[in-house]
Parts: C-alpha cells; structure tokens; sequence
C-alpha cells in the first residue's frame, strides 16, 4: 500500500477523534460529524488548508518536519504514534525487510526459553507471530486456539475475552501494535492478509482498526483470568533480540504472590507430566 495513502488515512481518523475542546476551541458549538475540521488542524499546525488537504489525500507526499512536528501537537499524538507519523511520511529512511522472509527463532534462543522451568516466556516476531513458547507460557494461554498470532488469538480465540478481564484495552492494544508493524513495510503482503482476515471476521476489530491508534510493545502489567488457578497478574519484560526485529517477552510475577505461587503450581504440574530422564 503507498505510504502517502495510509499518511493520510492516519491523519484523517485522529482528526476526527480530537475533540474541538482538545484543540483549544472551547466555543466550538454542536457539530454534525466529529473531531476538528481540516481547515482547524491547518489553522493550529500553520499551513494552509489546501496543504493539508492534500496530505489527507495523499497528494502531498513531501511533508517537513517542521509540518509534522506542529500536526503531532495539534493531534495530541503521544511518542509511540509521533514516531509513526514520521515512519509514514519519510518511508524511505526505514530498513526495507523483505515480506516473504520466514522468521525463525535461533536455537540457542529456542533452548534458552524452553530452560526456564519456573518462568513463562514466549518470543514474538515483527508481525506479532508467537515464534516459540515454553510449556508455562502455554499453559498461561491454556484454551486459547489460534496461537500463531497474537492478534488472531485475541480476536478469533472464543475464550479470549474471558482469559483477559479487560478484553477491550488488550485488543486495542494489539491492534495499535499491528498499525505500528505495518508502518514497517507498507508492502508486507503477509500483514494486509492479516488486516483483511480480522477485518472479515471480527467487527470489533474493524472498529479498533478504524482509530488508527498506535502503540510499541513495552513492559507493562498485564492481569490475565486462568480457567484453572483463577487471577493471575504479570509484569510484561520485553526484550529485544539483538540482530532481529524479534522480541523476547517475560512474564514475571511478584515474589511471594498468589501469581507466584500458581506459576509454581503449573510448574509442578508439567514437571509431573515430563520427568526429566535420569541418565
């Protein structure tokens, strides 16, 4: 897809959700549709309204800094979707990968994840595919079917909202981290499949993908609901593989805490099942 297309597609859907109050219009009155007006975003960035005109539509293809700098502050874009915005509008100083290139974990990473008998862990790859889990990260994500992926799981698992307490802020969040991978390589046959499978089968993922929200993979506490030990809550250590575009993702939980102890419980449990052969 040309870059210039989904610049203006970005910049379309967060002027319609940046309320006139936002902008600093605390008199704007009631409106038909929602958002600024193109002219107003023109008026705050400090261009002219046929200029940004034609960035919404993909006919400018050549925007300054300067330019984007002042339409992350009138669009109120945090750091994640800023960096987006600029990976939009200058496709050409990104690293290209190429879209057929299969990507496989190493088998020393392979070996080290599946060592840790105590603590779950799972390596993700650049279009949000689970490249390789141990058997605590698959027993964390027990019920869940197509595991693949990180956004099939979430949207097309059946149990998914009930293995997330708050399903809506994980899809989301999900989905702001594909809008990010996309930025990547606009031409990534594999992720427009991607795009278009969720979009045909799940409506919430049309309404999610539709807010062009943006968002980078990072540590953050994630609580998860376990058909079997119940409330689990870990803190996300994200871990990026040198020489890759892969990423490393821990799930650690509090010392002496109910999390702590459930992992322990699965642990044991697999260790039961597996016995490590005596030689």
């Amino acid at each position: 897809m040309d870059s210039s297309k989904l610049l203006g597609e970005f910049l379309r859907a967060r002027r319609e959700v940046t309320s006139p109050a936002q902008a600093g219009f605390l008199h704007a009155g009631s409106r038909r549709t929602p958002g600024l007006r193109r002219e107003e975003v023109a008026l705050l960035a400090g261009v002219s309204t046929s200029y940004y005109i034609r960035l919404e539509q993909g006919r400018e293809r050549h925007p300054s800094t300067q330019v984007l700098a002042a339409l992350a502050r009138v669009l109120r874009l945090d750091a994640d979707a800023t960096e987006y915005l600029y990976t939009l509008a200058h496709p050409w100083v990104r690293p290209q990968v190429p879209a057929a290139a299969l990507e496989k974990v190493s088998p020393s990473l392979f070996q080290l994840v599946n060592r840790w008998h105590h603590i779950p862990a799972l390596v993700i790859g650049r279009r949000l595919d689970i490249l390789a889990t141990n058997p605590l990260a698959e027993a964390v994500y027990e019920g869940m079917t197509h595991v693949d992926n990180c956004l099939r799981m979430i949207y097309l698992s059946p149990g998914a909202d009930e293995l997330y307490p708050d399903w809506e802020k994980a899809a989301r969040a999900k989905t702001a981290q594909l809008r990010a991978a996309l930025a990547t390589d606009p031409e990534d046959r594999y992720l427009h499949g991607l795009v278009e499978e969720l979009s045909l089968h799940s409506e919430e993922f049309r309404r999610h993908w539709a807010r062009h929200e943006v968002r980078m993979r990072a540590n953050e506490v994630k609580d998860f609901r376990h058909p079997k030990l119940g409330e689990l809550t870990f803190t996300w250590e994200v871990l990026t593989v040198s020489g890759t575009s892969q990423q490393l993702v821990v799930l650690a939980s509090e010392p002496d805490s109910p999390t702590e102890r459930a992992v322990k419980q699965l642990a044991d449990s697999i260790a039961a099942r597996n016995p490590v052969p005596v030689l």
